[in-house]
Parts: C-alpha cells; sequence; structure tokens
C-alpha cells in the first residue's frame, strides 16, 4: 500500500473515530444499566464483557438478561436474539451500496460493528464510506459499549444486596421504555405488542410450551400476522383504486 494511500486511511480512520464520539457518549448510560442488570441477574463480570464483546447488541442483551432470569435454554435464547437482530441483514445490504470497494473479509469485519447508531451515522454521511472510516466509527462505539458495561457490572456489585434484587424490576421497565417510542411511531407497532402479549399469555397459562418458546413463537406469529393483515389491507387499496 502507498503512502498516499495510507494516510488517506488513517485520516478517514480518526474521522470515523470523531463521529464515534457522540455515539460512544449515548451509549453510556445503556451499556451501565446492562452491566448493572447482568449483575442483579447472576453474570459474573467476565460473562457480562463476553456477552458485550461477542453479541454487541443492546436489546438483544436485555432480552437474553430477561430469559437467563427465566431459566430459558440456549437454543431458545439464541433464536430470539437472531429475530431480533434479522434487521442488521438489511442495514448491512443497504450500507454495502454505499461503501468503497474492498475485500469481502475488510467488509465483514466492520459489518460485524454496524448498530443501529452506527449506520445512521454512516447512512447520512456525504458520499460513500471507506473501510477506515468504518473501522474508526465502529471501534470507539464498540469499547464504549464493552467497557461500560463492564463499569455498570462493578457498581452493581458494590451495591447492597437487597438494592441488586430490586433491580431486576428495571429490566421490565426498560423494556417498556424500549417499546413505546416505537409504538408512537405507528398503530403497526401498538397491535404487534399486543399480539405478541396476547400468545405468550396464552402459552403460558395454558403450559403449552416452556418459558422460551413462549416468547419465540408468539414473537414469529404475531410478526407473521400482523404483516399479512398489512400486505391484505395494502392489496384492497390497490383493488379499491
Amino acid at each position: 500500500m502507498s503512502e498516499i494511500a495510507l494516510n488517506k486511511s488513517g485520516t478517514e480512520f480518526r474521522r470515523g473515530m470523531q463521529a464515534g464520539i457522540s455515539i460512544g457518549i449515548g451509549y453510556l448510560p445503556v451499556a451501565l444499566t446492562f452491566g448493572l442488570l447482568a449483575k442483579t441477574t447472576g453474570l459474573s463480570i467476565g460473562e457480562t464483557l463476553l456477552m458485550s464483546l461477542a453479541v454487541y447488541a443492546g436489546a438483544a442483551q436485555y432480552i437474553s438478561l430477561s430469559l437467563l432470569a427465566l431459566g430459558t435454554g440456549t437454543f431458545e435464547i439464541v433464536l430470539t436474539t437472531f429475530i431480533v437482530n434479522i434487521r442488521h441483514f438489511l442495514m448491512s445490504a443497504s450500507l454495502n451500496e454505499k461503501s468503497e470497494d474492498d475485500e469481502p473479509i475488510i467488509k465483514a469485519a466492520y459489518a460485524f460493528g454496524i448498530t443501529d447508531e452506527t449506520f445512521s451515522v454512516a447512512a447520512v454521511k456525504e458520499g460513500t464510506v471507506s473501510a477506515g472510516y468504518m473501522f474508526g466509527l465502529n471501534l470507539i462505539a464498540y469499547l464504549s459499549w464493552v467497557i461500560f458495561s463492564g463499569i455498570g457490572h462493578a457498581v452493581g456489585a458494590s451495591l447492597p444486596q437487597t438494592f441488586q434484587e430490586s433491580m431486576s424490576v428495571a429490566l421490565y421497565a426498560m423494556f417498556v421504555g424500549l417499546l413505546v417510542p416505537s409504538m408512537k411511531k405507528g398503530v403497526k407497532v401498538v397491535f404487534l405488542a399486543v399480539l405478541a402479549a396476547i400468545f405468550n399469555t396464552v402459552f403460558t397459562i395454558t403450559n403449552a410450551l416452556s418459558t422460551g418458546w413462549a416468547i419465540v413463537t408468539a414473537t414469529l406469529l404475531s410478526a407473521v400476522l400482523v404483516e399479512l393483515i398489512v400486505m391484505m389491507k395494502e392489496r384492497r387499496t390497490k383493488d379499491a383504486e
């Protein structure tokens, strides 16, 4: 690689890091809370850091904590995480159209660090995005999430046992906080949440499925039904025109 190319790559990397600072700051309270809840759920600091290092997905990690607290099996947790994060396929495909030509292995490396926030920053950037820019952008966000997860766990370990146990309620409050803004954006999300809650309640009360499978099945069924309803509504609208 020529010296000019190296300088350009270094410049793009620094620009990416600068763009990622705001994301890193935004991750601070969420990552701290995750670390704190991970401690109260029973995870060690090593397990907490490993989850943040390997999964690196806020909503999926919070859901995993909830499922772990309910004693859900590993396969159900992995499947639920996959369903929650399936949107990353779309984000990666979209960003691929905006990124500069690079080796597939390089694109795969920085695709791991794509989150809703890093995708948004990269998507609105003028022109194309380089590998150097993406690595710089992702690095700051990634380090922020992992480091503050560990700090949150350490802070949780210093709290009184009674307070740690009561923090389990905060996990459900976090889910409400994640859900309500989405529900405000459209009726579709409201129907999805209500249907999933109904299905999960029925499966749980009747003991038809285990806790983990009840959540996974309720999520899939509600998503399919809502999409079918939306498709039928759109078809009727077109027929009426």
